[in-house]
């Protein structure tokens, strides 16, 4: 029978978590986004007055879409930012803040919002299968609606 010694042991180990680090960080690093790809907000557009309940609807070029979770190469699913600005660093997940940042993880395109009556902005982010933005970030222009009262 082979014995291992104490120290072989620990190197084993440190080798082995040292390798699960490594993947781990990789795992973690910003897929890169194809060139071309873009993110939209479809409707409402920019400029309009509208009244709740707010369809919005997301449009994707170059890129599909895939539930979080689910790594395909070149998809990504939705994040709409509402009343806020990107994240600001841009290759860590993208945080869920309740009423300011919707995940659509289920791969949706579209949704539907009720607004406080007043000016709002909209804008859409692309995350990956662990809600990491591409590299570069897949973002649309920002938006602005006014929701009737």
């Amino acid at each position: 029978m082979n014995r291992l010694s104490y120290k072989s042991l620990v190197r084993a180990s440190l080798l082995l978590a040292g390798l699960t680090l490594a993947a781990l960080t990789q795992a973690q690093q910003p897929l890169p986004s194809p060139a071309g790809a873009e993110v939209y907000v479809i409707a409402p557009v920019d400029g309009a007055k509208v009244s709740n309940p707010v369809v919005v609807r997301f449009g994707l070029k170059g890129m599909g879409i895939a539930p979080a979770g689910t790594q395909v190469e070149n998809t990504g699913h939705h994040h709409l930012l509402i009343d806020t600005d990107l994240p600001a660093d841009l290759s860590k997940p993208i945080p869920a803040v309740e009423g300011k940042v919707v995940h659509f993880g289920k791969g949706q395109t579209e949704t539907s919002l009720t607004l406080a009556p007043g000016t709002h902005t909209l804008q859409l982010l692309l995350g990956d299968h662990m809600h990491i933005p591409n590299s570069p970030a897949v973002t649309s222009k920002k938006i602005t609606i006014t929701v009737a009262p």
